[in-house]
């Protein structure tokens, strides 16, 4: 056993760091070591129950109608107030479109209304669920939905409305309650997708913070999706989707007897679940507690805030819009260095920072996920992201090959091959020498800029393929 554990670890040691807030994306840590051994301790515990049958497995359900509980009494529910565990935000937000859907089956081709801002889950969504999308432009200064531009594009059709608290691309809570009114006027749901922010801006909001009103306290919202394994700190993948009563809830079941085994009755996407997952949350969030959530939600937002005025005040960085939770996007004021290479030059120095390609009014930038083990790193993270700057500003723009250029300008998303990729892959280097990730990803990410979205999307697709291949 000692031997697989060794191997494991060697294997681990080439990951990005999950503890320590080098990381700014992908990972939420609470920086404190307990929370991990308590985590870890209850799914041990919990791993091999199934929650499938929550008649066979007692505690989960005790447990799940806890935590459902916990996240109702934050987001200002009501007594009538349900909801489910998920393995994560992207099947919060897919049940929450299924169940929009599955109750209007007299709407023979149901439309979603999102802005552009939505998490892609929504696209998933409507994708997997045939929903047609109407996806509504933002105010392109603050990036946050427009009211009147999502009550304009309600229609017939309109099954569900969404918005978010914050979006993820820039950190912006939408004005919720007036999207809600419309949604409500026109007899339509409305969810709010609070992954990110559903459990720190309560909190932020005892602090002092002035946040928007986003959650059940807002007339018209029936919907609410917040995610435990980001700021409730616990293990991956823990989710909470929050309805407004039980007959919200309802058209997101699955049951079918129309088989010889057993009647499948399901409230989630999937079948088995393991207990482990839910345990862990569970145990951390009662570990934590009020005062526990408090501390960690005014550590992260001193670091926010430091963070944020650091970014601001290094020439040629402008941050967008105007974040209200953990979340920054910044992008580059002039043409003098090129942001793909200072998310490397950070790499370099240790830290992660995510590429944000330009869409609508978003223009390129990188995005920050903040997080309560940030707190105390501040001043050495703004001491090396303004040498990453300088170090992007010497090395100049990033030159694409005109005969890569002019070949990806030549491909089409819908007639792809794989010759074609492959054709890509040794043209653009976008495997390393090992047949893995390249150490610079500024070439790639300059090339991947200049395509169309489809096509982007293919490549992507096709690059995903070749990686996960044995």
């Amino acid at each position: 056993m000692t031997g697989v554990l060794a191997r494991l670890r060697e294997l681990r040691a080439g990951d990005l760091p999950t503890h320590g807030g080098r990381t700014l994306a992908y990972v939420y840590d609470s920086g404190l070591s307990e929370v991990d051994e308590v985590a870890a301790a209850a799914h041990a515990l919990a791993s091999s129950a199934n929650g499938l049958d929550p008649t066979a497995f007692p505690s989960l359900l005790r447990m799940e109608n806890d935590l459902v509980a916990c996240a109702s009494k934050l987001l200002g529910g009501t007594a009538e107030t349900v909801g489910a565990i998920t393995s994560g935000g992207t099947e919060s937000c897919l049940l929450a479109v299924l169940a929009a859907r599955d109750a209007r089956p007299e709407v023979g081709s149901p439309s979603i209304v999102l802005p552009e801002t939505a998490h892609a889950a929504f696209h998933k969504a409507a994708h997997l669920f045939g929903l047609r999308k109407v996806v509504v432009p933002v105010d392109p200064e603050t990036f946050r939905a427009v009211p009147s531009a999502m009550a304009d594009a309600i229609d017939e059709s309109t099954v569900l409305m969404v918005a978010s608290a914050p979006s993820y691309a820039h950190g912006v809570v939408d004005p919720i309650p007036e999207i809600a009114a419309a949604a409500a006027s026109a007899g339509v749901r409305m969810h709010v997708d609070a992954c990110i922010g559903g459990w720190v801006l309560p909190y932020f909001a005892k602090l002092g913070a002035e946040v928007p009103l986003f959650d059940f306290r807002v007339p018209g919202v029936t919907s609410i999706s917040v995610d435990l394994h980001k700021y409730a700190y616990c293990a991956k993948g823990v989710s909470v989707l929050l309805h407004a009563n039980a007959e919200l809830r309802r058209t997101h079941y699955f049951a079918s007897a129309a088989w010889p085994g057993y009647t499948m009755l399901n409230p989630t996407l999937q079948s088995t679940r393991s207990g482990g997952p839910l345990a862990a949350a569970w145990a951390v969030v009662h570990h934590l507690g009020e005062d526990g959530y408090l501390r960690l939600a005014e550590v992260t937002r001193e670091a926010v805030g430091r963070i944020r005025s650091g970014v601001a005040a290094i020439d040629g960085l402008r941050v967008l819009g105007d974040p209200s939770s953990t979340l920054i996007a910044f992008t580059a004021e002039n043409d003098g260095f090129d942001l793909f290479t200072v998310a490397d030059e950070m790499k370099v120095r240790g830290w992660y920072v995510q590429p944000q390609f330009a869409h609508g009014s978003s223009p390129l930038n990188l995005h920050l996920t903040v997080t309560a083990a940030n707190h105390g790193s501040e001043a050495e993270f703004l001491a090396d992201l303004s040498a990453s700057v300088a170090a992007a500003r010497e090395a100049g723009a990033v030159r694409i090959d005109s005969e890569v250029a002019a070949f990806v300008a030549a491909l089409d998303a819908e007639t792809l091959t794989a010759d074609q990729f492959a054709g890509l892959l040794a043209a653009a280097g976008l495997l390393g020498d090992d047949g893995g990730l390249p150490e610079r990803m500024a070439p790639i990410n300059a090339l991947l800029a200049t395509a169309p979205e489809p096509l982007r999307e293919r490549l992507l697709v096709e690059f995903l393929g070749s990686l996960y291949t044995p």
